[in-house]
């Protein structure tokens, strides 16, 4: 083999056996650390680079070594300190709104909003005839947390740093939609304080039957939905953080999944059936308690013949996806 194709091979092999050794469980690796320690490579590519026209033993050993050292720190590095996410010391990428040039402190909504420098309260009141309702959430660079319920059909409570939230409302025929987003939320933000992030509390009435979708960026999102009717959820992420936890289904509860590079952990009942279908590139994948039916395609024993089912669909680029049944 020539020199100049010692390393893309070497390289190759590694990218060959961690997703071998990982789809095998024999090591548990962290999707994550693509993200951190993606200068690996500019490092793997710039040595072979610099060494390309030197063919000694010790130039190949020093360039072998780099990919091997490089790839043993992205296999068993561990880099939760340094997060995209909120909250911890992180990199955020925040969404410009290009058709939004209000750059003003008024929030839109029906309902009054209670501003208290750096924090917001919305509210939206519970009717009887709120039967049906969907939550639409936009905006990355955010903290979005959903586990307890309120008597008013929403209700949050936000802090801001970085841009600032909007809530609006509106009826379409017999459904409430409940808009919340971050706006003008410019640039990137380097925070190492817990206290200097974004955050947004969300508690929700448990009578209406809900449709919520959220479409974010670089975001962390822990949701409980166990007190919560769930007729379909849609998770839409770049660089994101999705932490659900579901109760018992409907008689379809839906959830579609469509990320970038992204970790996203879904817990369902053990009690409950549930369907999994992946188109997942080169992400992983872990269904404890699942059986694999067919290419992509898995099911909790005694699916077909519940009355009430979870139908999951996940895709994405490079992340980690795990279902686990509690």
């Amino acid at each position: 083999m020539k020199n100049d194709k010692l390393v893309p091979g070497a390289i190759l092999v590694c990218i060959g056996a961690i997703f071998l050794l990982n789809n095998f469980g024999y090591i548990d690796f962290h999707w994550m650390n693509i993200i951190h320690l993606w200068p690996i490579f500019l490092i793997m590519g710039g040595v072979n680079l610099v060494f390309a026209g030197n063919r000694s033993a010790w130039a190949t050993i020093l360039k072998l070594s780099v990919v091997i050292l490089g790839f043993g720190l992205l296999i068993f590095g561990h880099f939760e300190r340094y997060s995209f996410w909120p909250g911890k010391y992180n990199f955020q990428y925040n969404d410009k709104d290009d058709d939004d040039d209000d750059d003003s402190d008024t929030t839109s909504t029906d309902h009054g909003v209670v501003k208290l420098e750096g924090s917001s309260v919305f509210n939206k009141d519970y009717t009887p005839d709120a039967k049906l309702a969907r939550l639409n959430i936009n905006g990355g660079g955010t903290t979005y947390t959903l586990n307890d319920t309120t008597s008013q059909l929403f209700k949050a409570e936000t802090k801001e740093f970085y841009g600032k939230y909007e809530f609006t409302s509106n009826k379409e025929d017999s459904v409430y939609v409940l808009n919340l987003r971050m706006k003008n939320n410019k640039g990137w933000h380097f925070n190492s304080d817990d206290n200097k992030a974004n955050q947004a509390d969300i508690k929700l009435n448990p009578n209406p039957v809900w449709d919520i979708n959220v479409e974010t960026g670089a975001t962390k999102l822990d949701f409980d939905l166990t007190k919560f009717k769930i007729k379909n959820l849609t998770l839409k992420g770049g660089a994101a953080s999705f932490d659900i936890k579901l109760g018992n289904p409907l008689a379809s509860t839906n959830v579609e999944v469509a990320t970038g590079v992204s970790e996203v952990n879904i817990n369902v009942p053990t009690g409950a059936a549930c369907s999994i279908r992946t188109n997942s590139g080169l992400s992983s994948n872990e269904f404890a308690g699942f059986d694999k039916k067919d290419d992509g395609r898995y099911e909790t024993p005694g699916f077909d013949a519940a009355k009430n089912k979870i139908y999951i669909h996940m895709s994405g680029g490079v992340s980690d996806f795990k279902v686990n049944r509690y």
